[in-house]
């Protein structure tokens, strides 16, 4: 059994930065896709970015250019370095972790789908960007 905990999210001012960090304990597998979705009120579930176990990257279009994602295999962990963040980036963050991570878009609650199509995810972290 995986677990992901993640860790990080907090208040910041527009523009400023945040960095996550999501740790696998458990029988996390190198071989593993990790990556960020997140969830605004009223909005869909939708991928952030992800990262292959080739350390190829996905990015939405709307975090390019200014979210990092890098993962250290050594410590079983995934970090997602949120700069220049705007008060739509305001949302839920999951980790999640899968053998191919799609970055495909549901509706629904992110809780209630990532469960559903995903192998494992964490509770979430709120990160709040204020104007």
């Amino acid at each position: 059994e995986v677990h992901l905990v993640e860790s990080g999210g907090g208040s910041v001012q527009d523009g400023g930065s945040l960095r996550l960090a999501c740790s696998a304990s458990g029988s996390a597998s190198d071989d593993y896709d990790m990556g960020w979705y997140r969830q605004a009120p009223g909005n869909e579930c939708e991928p952030v970015s992800t990262i292959r176990p080739d350390g190829s990257t996905y990015y939405a279009d709307s975090v390019k250019g200014r979210f990092t994602i890098s993962r250290d295999n050594a410590k079983n962990t995934v970090y997602l370095q949120m700069n220049s963040l705007k008060p739509e980036d305001t949302s839920v963050y999951y980790c999640v972790a899968d053998r191919r991570v799609w970055e495909t878009r549901y509706g629904g609650r992110c809780g209630e789908v990532l469960k559903r199509y995903l192998d494992h995810w964490g509770q979430g972290t709120l990160v709040t960007v204020s104007s």
